[in-house]
C-alpha cells in the first residue's frame, strides 16, 4: 500500500529554496483524523516552531468533523510534531545559525495508515530569486515545444 496524500503546500516550492526534509508524526485527536481521511486540510501559510525543546506545527488548518459534534477541536489549533530529541537538537542548531525555516511541504497517511507530516529545513527565497524561476521554466517550456516541432 502506497502512501496516501491528504494536503500539499504549493507556495512552498515558489516561496523557499528547499535544503533538506524529514518526516514527522502529529499528534492528533479523533475527530481530525477522520476529518483528514475526507482530506479537508490544508497547509497554505503553515510553519513549525521549535518551542522548549518541541516542534510544534502552526496554522495548519483541518476541518471540524461534522459527525464528532461537541467533540471537534479548534481548525487551525497548534498540533505537536513528533520527532527524536536528537532530530530536534539537529534542527535547532540548524535553524539559529543559519537563520533558516522549518515549513510543511505535505501531509499524507503512511503505508500504515497514520498521518505523517513531511517537513522541510527551507531558505526563504528573494523576489529576483522567484523571477529567475519562472524565466528557467519558460526557456525551457520553449525547448521543450521547438523540439518537438522540428520534426514537421
Amino acid at each position: 500500500m502506497e502512501p496516501i496524500d491528504i494536503a500539499t503546500n504549493r507556495k512552498a516550492f515558489r516561496d523557499y529554496e528547499i535544503l533538506e526534509r524529514l518526516e514527522a508524526g502529529v499528534a492528533l485527536v479523533g475527530s481530525e483524523v477522520k476529518s483528514l481521511r475526507n482530506a479537508k486540510a490544508s497547509l497554505d501559510d503553515s510553519f513549525a516552531r521549535i518551542d522548549e525543546e518541541q516542534i510544534f506545527l502552526h496554522n495548519m488548518y483541518i476541518a471540524p468533523y461534522a459527525q464528532a459534534s461537541y467533540l471537534n477541536v479548534e481548525p487551525k489549533r497548534v498540533r505537536k510534531l513528533l520527532l527524536h530529541w536528537g532530530q530536534i537538537n539537529k534542527l535547532e542548531a540548524k535553524i539559529t545559525q543559519k537563520g533558516l525555516t522549518l515549513i510543511p511541504l505535505k501531509m499524507y497517511f503512511n503505508s500504515r495508515g497514520i498521518a505523517k507530516v513531511e517537513l522541510a529545513l527551507a531558505k526563504g527565497k528573494k523576489l529576483y530569486d522567484r523571477r529567475e524561476d519562472i524565466k528557467k521554466r519558460e526557456i525551457d517550456l520553449q525547448m521543450r515545444k521547438m523540439i518537438k516541432n522540428r520534426g514537421k
